[in-house]
């Protein structure tokens, strides 16, 4: 494995901008990790509808950065206190959605510091004591994928929950009453004598787990190049920047349905004019293959009729797109 420094920036158009490029550019000989520490931002999955996530008002005021990253699931807030680690790997076929296989190289780390109650639970979080500490995703490309996730390690929570908007289904299916009681930090379950440990200190830490040694001279790493930060910055410029990438446009729409799975959350918004889906925008914190405007491509245009929608449904690989859902879901869900 190597790993890959981020010289020690915060920025996420940055950071996000060097995962990008390792998984789409880098020559990838062996896995690689990478580590980084965001400051105060709000990072949206890849098909969420933002406007919808944030508390957009709170966000502008105290100037969270709010960006979207190519991976699905839900919106989660990153800070100084708080992790994020991302394994870029080949997509061997059988890691997508396999979050045990992908998380577990943290758990061992974790259960090598004395956290013993570190476990993965649920779709796509470690907890501690049945409290998140970390969500994770993936996005696969051309062969390769990152598996990514969040370590709140001396995280804000009055911030998660000021800055971000929790859809009350969510609460339900969850069966919890609010993010505080669900949420917590890794660093109240240190021992006394780690207590003192800052996040640049636990990354440390977690490194020299991961690569099973005590010395950090004995860790291959590689040190992005002039030519890299080039590539980065222009694709920080390109997505991570970029308002309608981060944003969107979200028109006002005559139909919403949205419905929870075990896959997670889908919005489904339409306008239907004389009968036909004339524009369609598909929303959620789903783990999906593919880009989901090749589904609204194929939805557009039909007649707004069950028949006519499971006819075009049937020819669009779904658990592809969506997860472990049928087709006639997806037809439930639309009409």
């Amino acid at each position: 494995m190597i790993f890959v420094s981020n010289e020690g920036i915060t920025d996420p158009r940055i950071n996000l901008a060097i995962e990008t490029y390792l998984v789409q550019k880098m020559p990838l000989e062996e896995p690689i990790l990478l580590f980084y520490i965001n400051e105060p931002s709000i990072i949206i999955g890849r098909n969420q509808n933002t406007i919808e996530e944030i508390n957009k008002d709170y966000v502008e005021e105290k100037g969270i950065h709010v960006v979207r990253r190519l991976s699905g699931g839900g919106a989660v807030y990153h800070d100084e206190g708080n992790l994020n680690f991302s394994f870029i790997t080949p997509d061997d076929g059988d890691s997508f959605r396999n979050f045990k296989k992908v998380t577990q190289p943290i758990v061992d780390a974790l259960h090598d510091m004395g956290i013993e109650g570190a476990e993965l639970k649920g779709r796509n979080d470690l907890v501690i004591d049945d409290k998140k500490f970390s969500g994770n995703a993936m996005y696969a490309t051309n062969g390769r994928m990152f598996a990514h996730g969040t370590l709140m390690f001396d995280s804000d929570v009055n911030e998660v929950v000021n800055a971000l908007k929790v859809r009350k289904d969510k609460i339900e299916s969850k069966g919890i009453k609010s993010i505080r009681s669900r949420v917590t930090n890794i660093k109240p379950y240190l021992a006394d004598d780690h207590q003192h440990m800052s996040t640049k200190d636990f990354r440390q830490e977690i490194l020299l787990k991961i690569f099973e040694t005590d010395n950090i001279d004995d860790i291959n790493v590689y040190k992005l190049t002039d030519e890299d930060w080039k590539e980065i910055n222009d694709i920080s410029d390109d997505l991570y920047r970029n308002w309608d990438w981060n944003y969107g446009r979200s028109p006002e729409f005559d139909i919403v349905r949205r419905k929870r799975f075990s896959i997670g959350s889908i919005e489904a918004k339409m306008n239907v004019t004389h009968g036909e889906i004339r524009d369609i925008r598909i929303y959620g914190d789903f783990f999906g293959l593919g880009d989901i405007k090749d589904v609204e491509e194929t939805l557009t245009g039909v007649k707004y009729d069950r028949d006519a929608i499971a006819a075009v449904v049937r020819h669009i690989d779904v658990k592809k797109y969506f997860g472990n859902i049928e087709a006639e879901d997806l037809v439930d869900l639309l009409y």
